[in-house]
C-alpha cells in the first residue's frame, strides 16, 4: 500500500464555490437537454425517467474517478492545493446530438422510444471514439502548440460560456448585476463574504431572493417547479444494441455526424487537461480520455445519450481554490436530483439571471488563463484560434431561424464554424510556427487543413468529399506560399532569438 505523504482534505470550504459553478454549468445544460427534447416530441417519461438519469451516472462516475486522480497528483507531488477536473456535458456537443442525432431520429421513425434507442447507440459510438482517441492523446497535446490548443478552447470560454451568460446577466439587470458584483468581488476579488459564506451560495441566495421579492419572476415557478418532483429509477438498458441496428442501416448517414463530433469531443478532453496543466495541474491526457469513454459508454447503458468530457470549468475551479470535495459533491447532488426529479425543479425555481453571473466568471477565468499560460509572442495564435468558435456560436444560435440573416453578414460564418475546433487548433498552430520561424510545420498543419477540409471535418455540413474545393485549394497554396518563404530565409537558416 502507498504510505499517503500529505493529508489533501476530502473537502474544503472552496470546494461550495467550486461546487456550484460545476452544478449550475451541468444543471443549464440539463435544462436544455429536456426543454428541447420535450418541445421535439419525447415523452416526460423518457427524459426525465432515461435521458437525465443517464446522464446523472455518467457525471457521477466521471467525478469521482477524477476525484481520485486528484489524490494520487496530490500524493505524487506532495501538496495539497491539487484541483480535481470538473466533469460534464459539453455545450456544443450536445446541440448536435440534439440537433443532429436526437431530432432526425424522430423525425425518421416517428418513435420517440426508438428515436431514443438510436440516441443510446449514438452516445456508445462517441464513447468508443473517445477510448480509442486515447492511445494518441498524449501525443497529439505534445505535438500542438499550447496557444493553439487553449486558444480554441478560450474561444468555446469567450462566446458559449462566458458571452452567451453575460447576455442572460442582463435579462434582469436588478438581478443579474447583483449577483455579477457579489461574484466580481468574491471570486476575482477574493473579498471576504458575509457570514463567510462562499461567494457563489452568497450570490445565489440574494439573486434568487430579490428575483422573487422585486416580482422579476412568479411565485408560481416554485409550484410549478415542484410538480416536477417524483421518483426517477437508474434503470440499465442495452437499448443502443437495437439502436446500432438502425444506426448502421437505414439511419447509417448519421455517422457522418457523428464520427467528426466525436472526434471533437476527445478533442476538447485533452485540451481542458492541457488547460488544467497551464494552472498548475498536471494530467495524463491518456487517462482522461479513457475515463471519459468509459464514463460515456456507462451512461448510455443506464439511458444517457449525451457524451460527457473533462470540462472547461476545471480551471474556473482552479482559480476558486476547490480541490477534489466539489467533484464528488456534484456527482452525488446530481445522482440524488435525478432520481426525485429536483433537476428541472430547479432549474424552474432559481431563474437563469440568478446563475449566469457564476458561468460568466467561469469564461473570464479561462481566456485570462489562456493568456496567462503561453509566452507573449504567441499571443496572436491565441486570439486566431478564437474566432472559429464565434463563427460557430452565430451559426449554431442563428443561422437556423436567420439564415439569410447570416449570410447578409457573412457567406463565410457558417463554413467557419463547421468544424471549429479543427479550425481553432490549426490557425492557431500555424501562427505559432510562423512566429517561431519554423515554415515547414506551418506547411505541414496547412496541408493536414487541406486534408480535413476535403474530407468534410472542417467547412462542412458533414462528412463528404470536396464539400467546397475551394477551401482545400486555399490551404493548399498556403502550404506552397510557407515553404517558398523557408526557401528564402525560412526555419533551419534564420533561427531568430524571439523574445516576450
Amino acid at each position: 500500500m502507498t504510505e499517503q505523504k500529505v493529508n489533501y482534505p476530502w473537502f474544503k470550504k472552496e470546494d461550495i464555490d467550486g461546487f456550484f459553478a460545476l452544478f449550475q454549468n451541468n444543471l443549464a445544460n440539463f435544462v436544455l437537454i429536456a426543454v428541447a427534447l420535450i418541445g421535439m416530441g419525447y415523452p416526460t417519461s423518457i427524459v426525465y425517467g432515461r435521458v437525465i438519469p443517464g446522464a446523472a451516472v455518467s457525471v457521477l462516475f466521471g467525478n469521482v474517478y477524477y476525484a481520485y486522480m486528484a489524490n494520487r497528483l496530490a500524493q505524487k507531488e506532495g501538496r495539497t492545493n491539487v484541483t480535481a477536473l470538473s466533469y460534464g456535458i459539453s455545450t456544443p456537443v450536445m446541440f448536435v446530438y440534439l440537433f443532429g442525432v436526437m431530432g432526425p431520429a424522430l423525425a425518421f421513425t416517428g418513435d420517440p422510444e426508438v428515436a431514443w434507442r438510436i440516441g443510446l447507440a449514438a452516445c456508445f459510438f462517441g464513447g468508443v471514439v473517445e477510448v480509442v482517441g486515447s492511445f494518441i492523446g498524449n501525443w497529439v497535446r505534445k505535438t500542438l502548440p499550447r496557444a493553439s490548443m487553449l486558444g480554441a478552447l478560450a474561444g468555446v470560454a469567450f462566446t458559449f460560456i462566458g458571452g452567451e451568460l453575460f447576455f442572460n446577466v442582463h435579462e434582469m439587470p436588478m438581478i443579474g448585476f447583483t449577483v455579477l458584483a457579489i461574484i466580481i468581488v468574491g471570486l476575482i476579488a477574493r473579498k471576504a463574504m458575509p457570514f463567510r459564506l462562499p461567494a457563489s451560495l452568497f450570490a445565489i441566495i440574494i439573486g434568487t431572493v430579490l428575483a422573487y421579492s422585486l416580482g422579476e419572476v412568479e411565485m408560481s415557478q416554485i409550484a410549478q417547479g415542484m410538480e416536477t418532483v417524483g421518483v426517477y429509477p437508474f434503470l440499465p438498458t442495452l437499448g443502443f444494441i437495437e439502436g446500432f441496428r438502425l444506426l448502421l442501416g437505414p439511419m447509417v448517414g448519421l455517422i457522418a455526424v457523428l464520427l467528426p463530433i466525436s472526434i471533437y469531443n476527445f478533442i476538447e478532453t485533452m485540451n481542458n487537461v492541457e488547460a488544467m496543466a497551464s494552472a498548475g495541474d498536471d494530467y495524463s491526457a491518456r487517462e482522461c480520455m479513457l475515463v471519459d469513454g468509459c464514463g460515456i459508454m456507462l451512461g448510455s447503458l443506464f439511458g444517457g445519450v449525451f457524451p460527457t468530457t473533462v470540462y472547461i470549468a476545471s480551471v474556473g475551479s482552479k482559480w476558486m481554490n476547490a480541490g477534489r470535495g466539489y467533484s464528488i459533491l456534484n456527482g452525488g447532488v446530481f445522482m440524488v436530483a435525478s432520481l426525485f426529479g429536483i433537476v428541472a425543479a430547479i432549474s424552474r425555481i432559481i431563474p437563469v439571471p440568478v446563475i449566469a453571473p457564476i458561468l460568466v466568471f467561469v469564461g473570464i477565468s479561462m481566456v485570462a488563463q489562456t493568456f496567462a499560460a503561453v509566452p507573449q509572442r504567441h499571443f496572436p495564435a491565441v486570439v486566431i484560434a478564437m474566432f472559429p468558435y464565434l463563427g460557430n456560436y452565430v451559426m449554431t444560435r442563428f443561422n437556423n431561424a436567420a439564415g439569410e440573416v447570416v449570410a447578409n453578414i457573412s457567406t463565410g460564418i457558417v463554413p467557419l464554424g463547421q468544424g471549429a475546433m479543427f479550425a481553432g487548433l490549426i490557425w492557431g498552430a500555424i501562427v505559432v510556427y510562423i512566429i517561431d520561424n519554423d515554415y515547414t510545420k506551418a506547411a505541414y498543419a496547412s496541408l493536414f487543413a487541406a486534408v480535413l477540409a476535403a474530407t468534410g471535418f472542417m467547412h462542412a455540413p458533414r462528412l463528404t468529399l470536396f464539400h467546397d474545393y475551394k477551401f482545400v485549394a486555399g490551404y493548399v497554396i498556403m502550404a506552397v506560399m510557407f515553404l517558398i518563404f523557408k526557401r528564402f530565409g525560412g526555419d533551419e537558416e534564420t533561427q531568430a532569438v524571439l523574445a516576450d
